[in-house]
């Protein structure tokens, strides 16, 4: 492997693990806030993905037109079935398993209802951005450059209303003790709901900027769900941190396993680090020690 070819693949990773940061960082928040293992996030990247599909390629809107909608769409998605079905599960008796099986069964009919609405057929996006950026030896896509850039400047935004605005504080304080948050009069199940689309609008981006070079059918969401815990366990589950950086590690790890072995060792990699993790640190790399 030359040194130039080496950087490229590190650049990859990066590209890559900045999607995967978007899909572990819905599950994190998800977790971190309301302590639901999300089983069906796998499927908002999936109709994160159709939308996209449908919207770009079927109705031939701007990508600065449908990718916006898709997002805003999974976004009320998400809410909507927050509000359907995990929001009844809450302060019943075993509500933890409850929630598990519920979203496992929102999984398989998220999976079955995109089966008969679109059919088994894989489906691509075009390109948003043709060309290659040069810098000296080293070759990038403009298509992957900007991947990394629309994930990169999500998780900043994020990163900024969970920190800094007064929907964050919500969110930060619900997740550290929801009965405090009710007497300062902050609406925890609001906030579950608004948590839950946000988790799912993530999802759709990485969807979206992943579309043009990963296939959209109705069991596209099962490996990237796989991913995403992996990438929560890296970092921490329930650390929005942790699920950032962890991506990021994943990424660069699987691109540079990948060009040293061959690409149906991926997974294999993926699940080799998270198990060194779990055996090492199994509260994460980001996250904190039980007391």
């Amino acid at each position: 492997m030359t040194i130039y070819l080496f950087i490229e693949q590190i650049i990859n990773g990066l590209i890559i693990g900045s999607t995967y940061a978007l899909i572990g960082s819905g599950i994190a928040l998800i977790y971190g806030t309301m302590r639901v293992l999300n089983l069906a996030h796998g499927e908002f990247y999936m109709l994160g993905g159709y939308f996209v599909f449908y919207l770009a390629v079927t109705m031939g809107l701007a990508p600065w037109i449908a990718i916006p909608t898709a997002v805003f769409g999974a976004f009320l998605l998400g809410m909507a079935i927050q509000r359907t079905t995990i929001h009844f599960l809450f302060g019943r008796e075993g509500w933890m398993f409850s929630t598990i099986a519920a979203t496992l069964g929102l999984s398989i009919f998220l999976q079955n209802a995109a089966l008969l609405l679109f059919g088994e057929q894989f489906q691509t996006v075009p390109y948003y951005v043709s060309g290659v950026v040069e810098l000296g030896q080293v070759r990038i896509p403009a298509q992957r450059i900007l991947i990394f850039a629309v994930s990169m400047a999500t998780i900043g935004v994020m990163t900024y209303v969970l920190k800094y605005t007064r929907l964050g504080w919500a969110i930060r304080a619900t997740s550290q003790d929801r009965d405090a948050a009710a007497v300062v009069g902050i609406p925890a199940e609001r906030i579950y709901m608004i948590t839950f689309g946000i988790a799912a609008a993530l999802g759709a981006i990485a969807a979206a900027m992943l579309a043009p070079i990963y296939s959209i059918n109705p069991w596209s969401g099962l490996p990237i769900l796989l991913k995403g815990f992996v990438v929560v366990i890296l970092g921490g589950l329930g650390s929005f941190p942790g699920a950032i950086a962890g991506g990021l590690i994943l990424g660069v790890v699987e691109a540079v396993g990948v060009q040293v072995t061959s690409s149906e060792w991926r997974d294999v990699i993926s699940f080799g680090l998270m198990i060194a993790v779990i055996w090492w640190r199994p509260w994460g790399l980001f996250g904190q020690k039980p007391s």
